[in-house]
This record gives structure tokens, C-alpha cells and sequence, in this order.
């Protein structure tokens, strides 16, 4: 095949990254064609590229699901304020709003992570962020249970597309043995939130009586302001194609093409596919990890949303009770991003979780059955490992072992809006203090999870097999779907 000038180029930059010469593998436009398999990037200058990717998205994705979690879950902050007082909304009606957030997240989660490609990564993330921060503000002029729920249900059909959409691009700037690792860094922001929510509520609670508003209402109008600084963040940052960003230099790009080919498999034609939708929605690994997600998001909503009012329950005053809350969280995030790169250093997923979901076993015990209140309070800690690693590992698991991108991307949604109807039931669950009900359920939800997380990653293990026997033909390939991560050469990891 005759090479031009450009070609010749694109050949010689990849000699200086892998320190050989490659074989004529650049297609006619320039982009690295499927030679580029056999070619052996410079770990050292992977690394810097690594790098580099990281310091430009991660911090924008993770400041940006910060502020989502911000604005879903301070709703347990202004509780202990006065806020069902204010709003004259009882017991039951304040936990109906916090369940009908998740009537519209689930059913939206699924369309938005199908649509991503077709409205581009920048245009649905900014959109989505600008209306949920603009109802975060809104929020704070509230004056009845109506336009309480209003206001719940907007944030929830917004918020919804934010995890699988942002969770869908980290696959298109990483490979799965990166993503883990990742995928931590947004799922500690949940934690981190907690930590964040409960000072920012320490300090805003203070403001109460400035400008004739309660310090609850300033809570929601000084978050919803920071959201909408996020959305400014997006639309700059985040590109629609990580691999031509404005920050990579030519040599830098080259190697970006390079690793999306040598990924081709795991992310598939571009093109939709109703034949992968079908595939998607009778994937086992689909309901395995939503059975797993569903129960660990009840310890996630139901911890996340009234740890305040836990502690109060307690015997802790209103701002103690929030300030309270940022040493376990804070210790949860520590310890989730810890095993996240230890599931990625040793592409390990079922023996993380299922060791995690010890201690929160452990943690639910203790509250449930010793009224000394240190014990209790060290409990949350034990709870606080289980909940977050639990969540964000489980959602890199069916990253990382689904393809190609649109079966990923249903796959993700529908994993989302399973695990989020826990959100439903978490609002019902925990009614009033010392929440028996809602902890002993969180229990059991974690006993679940135990047996769900064996289950999978024997099946797991099981495919692999059958796969490694049709590859030595040692038996003939007769399974319904053999193409995407079905293929004989794609490897689960569990």
C-alpha cells in the first residue's frame, strides 16, 4: 500500500513513542488502523498521558457528581433544621419526597445513557446540570409539600442522566483495566459529599435569620449556585472526543488513537443497533448486577440520606449531628479509593465487595443490638466501608466486562435504574428515629448482596471456561450470542 506524506508522519511519531518500527499500519485518513494491536506503547510515556488525561477530566467529574450528590441528598441536612416544620409537612410527606426523587431518576437514567452519543457527552451533561442547579435554587423559595415534590421530581429527571453519562465517558478515555481506579474517584464523591454537606450545612445553618430566609433555605440556594458554576466546567472541559482534546499535543493524540484501537472490541461499531439493545435486555450480567446494585444503594440512600438525622436520634444537637458526619465520610471515601485501586492492581471485583460488605454486616449489627453511644457512632464508620465500595465497584464490574458500547450503555442505565428504585424504598424504610426498620433492612439488603456477588462472579468464571474450551475446540460454539464480550477472546473479569 502507497503511504503519503501525513501517513509517513503518523509512522514516525509512532516510532518515537513505541522505540520500533511499525508495520504500515495507518488507514488512508490518517488514523491508526488495526496493525496498531501489535504496537507497544512506552509504559513510561503511557503514564504521563495517564496522567494528563486525569488532571484535565477528573476533577471536572468529579466537582460536577460532588454537586449532584450535593443537591439530592442535603435534603437530610435541612431535615434537622426545621425544614418539614417550615414547609407544614409531616413524618410520612417528608419521606414520600425523598422517595418520588427516584420515581423520575429511574425512568430516566436508561434514555439519557442511550442519547449520550447521539446529543454529544458536552451538550446533555451541561444541559442536565444547569436545570437540576437552577431546581437546587428554586429550592430554597419553597413554601408547601407540593412544590416540595415538584421540586424532587425535576431533580430527579435531571440527575438521572449524570452517573451513566459520566460513567460512559470514562470508557471512552480509559481501558477496563484502568477504569476501576476511575470510577472511584466519582463514586468518592458521593463520601465526599457527605462530608462537604454536612460542614457547608454547619455553616450555612449559621446564616439562618440573613435576609429574612432560614438557614435551610440558604443551603439549597448557595449548592444550587455551585452546581451551576459546574455546568460552566463541562462545557469547556470535557470534550466530545477525548482522544482530539485540546490539551494533548500530536504525539499525545497519536497514542490515544493507538489505544482506541487496541480497545476496538470493547467498544464496538459506533453505530446503533436495536439487535444490541435486544441482547442487552436478556444479558444475565445485567441482572446479577442489578440485583447486587439495588441492595447496596440501600445502604447508600438510606446512609447517605439520614446519617444526620441517625445521630441525632443519637441524642445529638442539630449542628452537631451534621458536623458529626464528615469523619465517616471522609473515611469511607479514604477507604473506597484505596480498594479501588487495589481492584484495578489486581483486576479483582467479587472478593472486594463481598470482603467490604463484612464490615457494614458488622457495622448494622452493632447499631441494632448496643445503645452505648460511641459503639454506635464507630459502627457508622464500619457502614461507611461497605457503602461506597460496594456501589462504585459493582458499577466498574459491568463496565468492565460488557461490550460493545451501546449494549454497555443500555446495560449501565438499566443497572442504574434497578439500583436506584432503592432509593424508593429507602424514603419508606426510614420513618422515624431509632430507624429499627430501616437499619434491619439495610442488613438484610447486605446479607442479599453477599449471595448475589457469589453468584456472579461464579457465573463469571464459568463463561470464561466455556469460552477457553471453544477457543482450544474442544467443544463447538452453539451459544445464542457470540459477538461483543460474548466473543471467544474476551475475557471476564471477576
Amino acid at each position: 500500500m502507497a503511504i503519503d506524506d501525513s501517513q509517513t508522519a503518523d509512522i514516525a511519531v509512532g516510532q518515537k513513542f513505541t522505540g520500533h518500527k511499525r508495520r504500515d499500519s495507518v488507514a488512508v485518513d490518517g488514523s491508526v488502523a488495526g496493525e496498531a494491536l501489535d504496537v507497544h506503547l512506552d509504559p513510561a510515556l503511557e503514564r504521563r498521558l495517564l496522567m494528563k488525561l486525569d488532571i484535565a477530566f477528573v476533577p471536572i467529574i468529579m466537582l460536577t457528581y460532588l454537586s449532584c450528590f450535593l443537591d439530592r441528598s442535603n435534603i437530610g441536612n435541612v431535615k434537622v433544621a426545621g425544614m418539614p416544620e417550615d414547609i407544614r409537612a409531616s413524618d410520612s410527606q417528608f419521606s414520600t419526597a425523598i422517595s418520588i426523587f427516584y420515581v423520575t431518576y429511574v425512568l430516566f437514567e436508561s434514555p439519557w445513557a442511550v442519547l449520550m452519543k447521539k446529543l454529544t457527552p458536552r451538550n446533555i451533561l451541561t444541559g442536565l446540570c444547569i436545570v437540576w442547579s437552577l431546581t437546587t435554587v428554586f429550592s430554597g423559595f419553597i413554601d408547601s409539600v407540593a412544590s416540595l415534590y415538584a421540586t424532587r421530581l425535576i431533580l430527579g429527571a435531571c440527575e438521572a442522566g449524570l452517573f451513566p453519562c459520566l460513567n460512559l465517558y470514562l470508557t471512552m478515555v480509559y481501558r477496563r483495566e484502568e477504569q476501576a481506579k476511575r470510577v472511584s474517584y466519582l463514586l468518592s464523591c458521593a463520601a465526599i459529599s457527605g462530608a462537604v454537606g454536612g460542614l457547608l450545612a454547619y455553616g450555612l445553618l449559621h446564616m439562618d435569620g440573613v435576609a429574612g430566609k432560614a438557614g435551610w433555605r440558604w443551603v439549597y440556594i448557595i449548592e444550587g449556585i455551585f452546581s451551576a458554576l459546574c455546568a460552566v466546567l463541562i462545557w469547556f472541559g470535557l470534550p466530545n472526543n477525548p482522544a482530539e482534546a485540546y490539551f494533548l499535543n500530536e504525539e499525545e493524540k497519536w497514542m490515544m488513537r493507538v489505544r482506541n484501537e487496541q480497545r476496538r472490541k470493547y467498544m464496538g461499531n459506533e453505530e446503533f443497533s436495536w439487535q444490541e439493545m435486544r441482547i442487552a435486555l436478556t444479558d444475565p450480567k445485567l441482572f446479577f448486577s442489578g440485583l447486587i446494585q439495588f441492595c447496596q444503594d440501600i445502604l447508600l440512600y438510606g446512609f447517605s440520606t439520614f446519617l444526620p438525622t441517625i445521630l441525632k436520634g443519637m441524642g445529638y444537637n442539630t449542628l452537631m449531628s451534621n458536623v458529626l458526619t464528615v469523619p465517616v465520610y471522609i473515611w469511607a471515601a479514604a477507604v473506597f479509593v484505596f480498594l479501588a485501586f487495589c481492584s484495578d492492581r489486581y483486576s479483582k471485583f467479587a472478593s472486594f465487595i463481598f470482603a467490604s460488605n463484612i464490615f457494614g454486616i458488622v457495622g448494622y449489627i452493632l447499631l441494632l443490638t448496643v445503645s452505648h453511644k460511641p459503639v454506635q457512632y464507630f459502627a457508622t464508620f464500619l457502614i461507611g466501608i461497605s457503602t461506597y465500595t460496594g456501589v462504585g465497584l459493582n458499577v466498574a464490574w459491568i463496565n468492565v466486562n460488557v461490550a460493545p458500547q451501546y449494549r454497555r450503555a443500555l446495560e449501565i442505565g438499566l443497572q442504574q435504574t434497578i439500583g436506584n428504585c432503592a432509593g424508593i424504598v429507602a424514603g419508606q424504610i426510614y420513618r422515624n428515629p431509632p430507624y429499627v426498620l430501616g437499619n434491619s433492612f439495610s442488613l438484610g439488603a447486605l446479607v442479599v448482596s453477599q449471595i448475589g456477588v457469589t453468584f456472579f462472579g461464579f457465573y463469571l468464571r464459568r463463561e470464561n471456561q466455556v469460552k477457553a474450551r471453544i477457543e482450544n475446540d474442544e467443544v463447538q460454539d452453539t451459544r445464542r450470542v457470540q459477538t461483543g464480550d460474548a466473543a471467544v477472546d474476551f475475557k471476564y473479569l471477576y
